[in-house]
């Protein structure tokens, strides 16, 4: 098991930034791969980024390409995801994800999901 506590979610106006942590504990962080979500209202849960267990590789939706970075901290089980030039159309709640096989995929492959965290930007 894997359990997953996603903060730093918030209120920012567009243009502002904002940076998600998801803090993992117990099974061996440092082997998963790690995926950040996002479902806004009446949408399906759309995959956001994703790095590599060794965090070798991130990947990127076109959407947030060159705006948002994810990074990896095996020493502290952590994973961010750091938010910059955020657009209203960001706004939802967040989710961070973990799996040992997936990577750029649905949300449907990744097997463990914290409680998510809500980001809002105001226009």
């Amino acid at each position: 098991q894997v359990q997953l506590v996603e903060s730093g979610g918030g209120l920012v106006q567009a243009g502002g930034s904002l940076r998600l942590a998801c803090a993992a504990s117990g099974r061996t962080f440092s082997s998963y791969n790690m995926g950040w979500f996002r479902q806004a209202p009446g949408n399906e849960r759309e995959f956001v980024a994703a790095i590599r267990w060794s965090g070798g590789g991130t990947y990127y939706a076109d959407s947030v390409r060159g705006r948002f970075t994810i990074s990896k901290d095996n020493a502290e089980s952590t994973v961010y995801l750091q938010m910059n030039s955020l657009k209203p159309e960001d706004t939802a709640v967040y989710y961070c994800a973990a799996d040992l096989g997936a990577l750029v995929a649905g949300f449907y492959e990744y097997e463990y999901w914290g409680q998510g965290t809500q980001v809002t930007v105001s226009s």
